[in-house]
């Protein structure tokens, strides 16, 4: 009764979130762009219910076993003592708790409809081995205590020096990589690793060390998909494998894609689970009852998840083209395409704000900053920041632009206010950037942007490509909050500096007072001596 107790609440939870994205679908499916076949209400209706009920029910097998396993394995790492043997065993457990990741999933799904060359696992396996050896990294960061700006500004620096010898549609798609790899699974595991790694082997024994563990951890997958991309070149004789139009459903039914799925979850989600148990054996030491408690709760995480992503493939990928293609028909007058950039807006604010990890960073900056920057003013700003991320996404797919030429300058901008912001903000501001693109980003926006590059490349006479063209959504909202974050820290600061200068001044003011008063006092004293000495 307590597990479905906990289901209901969790169902509830995740639907309450989830309304500011219902509320503006259900204003344009219904009311600005009515589907023509009614069939595709209940496609919708199927998809949200799938993804709502879905992520609940993962979310609640998710506290009770992958979280766990995180939490045993992170703290537990620590007893190898060896520093090269922690960092090992965390690449092999970074790598395998990102493969169950829902938003890389999605996202390796999407691709593969548009280049079926890119095999899902394939992609899925080397983004997590990238976002392993990022958190070897990070830890080995940590151990040595280096500066963590010095160490963002080297590896943007490598990234876009290595851009240029990758292929131009692979370039949106590693960015956006970066930021599906960093979700409810992978981040409370590699902040288990770095807490516990920062208390006993850094030298500053803080765990205000680990802000930036996750900051790292999104280079990885960059890389690795660069790397993928530029294979995949070479392999097929100097140019990209072909692409094909892009289609959520391509013809199968519900059912067929619930079957289909059954396979690549399992293979998604096991490795982590078998990996766990020799861990057990040799590394830790937990009672079996609670082993085996651990395992039975991997059995709602592969159920959910499964529902989760079938509900994404039938409804919400499919509403999702829809809403990108009906608004650049070339039946509907010219003012649609403006109507979109504002839908694209809202959209970026609603599922910012129905992102769990945001409301958890902004209560993780409230504290920080002792209230004097609160959660709402966190949360409101990276929404609004993420809405125009959205915006600016599409605008690169109207205009056909190299996606360069928008991260370019927004990362340069973010690495310039590093110099100005304290170490921990920065750090935090890259955190930031690796958790707002999560499984609902990948689930909506992604085949959104793909929907209205495919109506791009049909009306006009280039060969446009869809990947290159309908992917980065996730890189513009993970690299929005390095500069809101960014701009937040700098204003702390100021308010920070302005309250301690009005102390300090009340403290001297009184100072002041008291040197009078005694002063006052002494010299009156002193004028009594005098007086009784002359006889007065």
């Amino acid at each position: 009764m307590d597990l479905i107790s906990t289901i209901i609440k969790m169902t509830k939870e995740t639907f309450l979130s989830s309304l500011p994205l219902a509320a503006i679908i259900t204003l344009v499916c219904v009311f600005i762009a009515p589907f023509e076949d009614p069939s595709g209400y209940f496609k919708l209706l199927i998809g949200y219910g799938s993804v709502v009920f879905g992520q609940a029910l993962f979310l609640v097998g998710l506290d009770a076993s992958i979280l766990p396993i995180g939490k045993i394995v992170g703290s537990s790492l620590i007893k190898l003592k060896k520093s090269w043997l922690i960092i090992g065993v965390s690449i092999i457990f970074g790598l395998l708790v990102t493969i169950a990741e829902p938003a890389l999933e999605v996202l390796g799904r999407q691709s593969h409809l548009i280049m079926p060359a890119i095999n899902v696992r394939t992609f899925v396996w080397l983004a997590s081995a990238g976002t392993g050896f990022s958190v070897g990294f990070a830890l080995l960061r940590l151990m040595k205590n280096w500066n963590i700006k010095k160490v963002f500004a080297l590896l943007y620096a490598v990234v876009f020096a290595l851009v240029v010898f990758v292929p131009q549609e692979f370039v949106g798609l590693a960015f956006d990589a970066s930021g599906a790899t960093t979700g409810d699974i992978s981040v409370p595991f590699v902040l288990a690793l770095g807490i516990g790694v920062a208390r006993t082997m850094s030298k500053s024994k803080s765990s205000d060390d680990t802000f930036g563990i996750i900051g790292i951890t999104s280079v990885g997958p960059i890389l690795s998909i660069f790397i993928y991309g530029t294979v995949l070149y070479f392999m097929n004789g100097g140019v990209l494998p072909a692409e094909q139009a892009y289609d959520p459903l391509a013809g199968d039914t519900l059912w067929g894609l619930f079957a289909g799925n059954l396979s690549g979850v399992a293979l998604a989600l096991f490795p982590v689970v078998l990996a766990f148990i020799p861990c057990c054996l040799f590394i830790v030491n937990i009672p079996r009852s609670r082993l085996f408690q651990i395992l039975l709760g991997v059995i709602p995480v592969y159920v959910g998840l499964l529902i989760f992503l079938t509900g994404i493939d039938y409804g919400f990928a499919f509403a999702g083209k829809y809403i990108g293609e009906v608004f650049l028909d070339p039946a509907r007058p010219e003012y649609f395409e403006w109507i979109l950039l504002v839908i694209c807006f809202l959209l970026g604010m609603a599922i910012t704000l129905s992102e769990p990890a945001v409301t958890v960073l902004g209560d993780q900056l409230e504290e920080l900053t002792n209230g004097h920057i609160k959660k709402f003013t966190i949360r409101g700003t990276l929404a609004i920041g993420i809405g125009f991320a959205a915006v600016l996404s599409v605008i690169k797919i109207l205009s056909n632009l190299n996606i360069l030429w928008f991260l370019g300058p927004l990362y340069l901008v973010a690495m310039l206010l590093m110099k100005f912001t304290s170490t921990m903000f920065v750090a935090l501001a890259f955190d930031s950037g690796g958790v707002t693109g999560g499984a609902l980003t990948s689930a909506f926006l992604t085949p959104l942007t793909l929907g209205i590059a495919q109506m791009v490349a049909e009306r006009t006479s280039e060969n446009v490509s869809i990947l290159n063209n309908g992917l980065g959504i996730i890189a513009f909202i993970s690299v929005t909050p390095l500069i809101a974050v960014q701009v937040l820290g700098i204003i702390y600061q100021l308010k920070a500096n302005v309250i301690q200068k009005a102390a300090e001044e009340e403290e001297l003011s009184r100072l002041e007072q008291f040197l009078a008063t005694n002063n006052g006092i002494a010299s009156a004293i002193e004028k009594k001596k005098e007086a009784e000495e002359n006889g007065v």
